[in-house]
């Protein structure tokens, strides 16, 4: 702002049952437009930054930090929107209070209290009345406070004329919550590190369900198949498999940044962490029954934080136990999928998963489910179409049971795809991996033999 009011300084279905056939790829573009970002307008003749619609950004979504939000709404239905966001996962950090009245509930709030770190205004008044209420606004803010309008008109003059008395961001609705959320972030973001990976969690419903292996073989898949830098970490303190599966011996683990989060930056990280391929790094496990791990919450979470940091995709292995910690984990994880075997006690244990995390991620894709080791001979199981029927979503993928082709691989310290990179179980994981990343994974080689042979 210019003038001696200012408010701031500058400062594939892919279904193994061959009756089943193919279903349809997800709709990744409408998936994306429910989504949106909004982006901000710096004097160009375009509309503001609440109508321009936009993609996904790359990588995922870091909490906010700790900030202090007021919230000064008009509109019922923008109470309700922001309050809607309040209960997102990537806000349980910040303190955010709501107060009906608009711009002189502001005025009069910040009369007897501190000023927010953002504040939250609303008016439906015409441009030059609520100009005049911004510049009366400013008499009550502190220097370096953030203001974030919600208005009426989308009006890209209104709108210069209010990023010129420093209001930070101007939206017209309707908003989604995650565009105010994410409005939000890029308010607060660190510019000297902006970036933040996609976390995926891979969780099984019950033990033995091969979870792990899917975990395993997804990050393989995004990693060499997808080309895109990956990190797999392994959370089975215990027992994780990480270390087998891919044929690697280190003396570091996971616990050594668990055991000092607060230590834990780039450097530590990239010392810990175990190659495994060009783009595939390893997290593993110790893998040890020796000593039992008092780890909080907030280890995990600084941990989890910090890789994401450092690649654009983290594949996370949860260990089959229910804490704060885990939960946790799945609450703020960008993706979540969940491993069953189509049985009873899988579809019980996953349907009260499924609606744990719905009801805490509301405005997440709901967790993707994964049906594994379909098709044991002789086994009595429940058809893939009833038990999404009665778990309350389809699969992404059904893999079929396989012990030739997972064991081969597990005894050789290699992924399927590896092994057999053609193999209905391998193309199931890539098409998992593409739903992962929204993007096409290569489709295995042919080996020599298969070309003579014209397959």
């Amino acid at each position: 702002m210019t003038n001696d009011n200012a408010l701031f300084e500058d400062d594939f279905l892919l279904d193994l049952d061959d009756d089943a056939g193919p279903q349809p790829e997800a709709d990744v573009a409408s998936d994306l437009a429910e989504q949106v970002m909004t982006q901000t307008v710096a004097g160009l003749d375009v509309a503001p930054a609440s109508s321009v619609p936009m993609p996904e950004p790359e990588g995922g979504d870091a909490p906010l930090p700790a900030i202090s939000i007021r919230v000064f709404f008009e509109q019922p239905a923008t109470g309700e929107l922001i309050e809607t966001a309040s209960n997102d996962r990537r806000m349980r950090r910040t303190d955010l209070e709501m107060v009906p009245g608009g711009i002189p509930a502001a005025m009069a709030y910040l009369g007897e209290n501190v000023t927010p770190n953002l504040l939250v205004v609303e008016s439906s008044l015409p441009a030059a009345e609520m100009l005049g209420q911004i510049d009366a606004l400013a008499e009550y803010c502190d220097a370096g406070v953030q203001v974030m309008v919600v208005g009426a008109m989308n009006d890209i003059a209104l709108y210069r004329q209010l990023v010129a008395r420093g209001v930070s961001e101007y939206l017209v609705p309707p908003i989604t919550p995650l565009q105010f959320i994410r409005t939000v972030s890029t308010l607060f973001v660190d510019p000297e590190k902006p970036f933040v990976g996609k976390s995926v969690s891979v969780v099984g419903a019950k033990g033995g369900v091969g979870a792990s292996t899917v975990a395993h073989n997804l990050a393989w898949s995004i990693a060499e198949n997808g080309h895109l830098n990956t990190t797999l970490v392994d959370l089975d303190l215990s027992f994780g498999t990480t270390a087998l599966d891919f044929n690697q011996e280190g003396s570091q683990s996971i616990t050594d940044a668990l055991l000092s989060p607060d230590r834990t930056d780039d450097a530590v990280i990239s010392r810990l962490l175990t190659t495994a391929t060009e783009r595939l790094s390893l997290f593993t496990a110790p893998a040890s029954v020796s000593e039992e791990f008092d780890i909080g919450p907030e280890a995990y979470d600084t941990v989890i934080q910090a890789v994401r940091g450092t690649v654009p995709y983290v594949v996370l292995d949860l260990p089959h136990i229910w804490s704060s910690w885990l939960r946790q984990t799945l609450v703020s994880s960008d993706e979540v999928i969940m491993v069953c075997q189509p049985d009873l006690a899988s579809l019980r244990n996953g349907k009260n998963i499924l609606d744990r995390l719905k009801a805490e991620r509301p405005n997440d894709q709901p967790p993707r489910l994964v049906l594994n080791m379909a098709g044991v001979p002789k086994r009595p199981e429940i058809p893939a179409k009833d038990f999404a029927q009665a778990i309350g979503v389809e699969p992404e993928v059904v893999i079929d049971f396989d012990p030739g082709l997972f064991g081969t691989a597990s005894n050789n310290g290699q992924m399927i795809s590896q092994t057999q990179a053609d193999a209905k179980a391998s193309l199931a994981v890539d098409h998992l991996a593409s739903i992962m990343t929204g993007q096409a994974v290569d489709a295995p080689a042919k080996t020599f033999v298969q070309k003579l042979l014209g397959k």
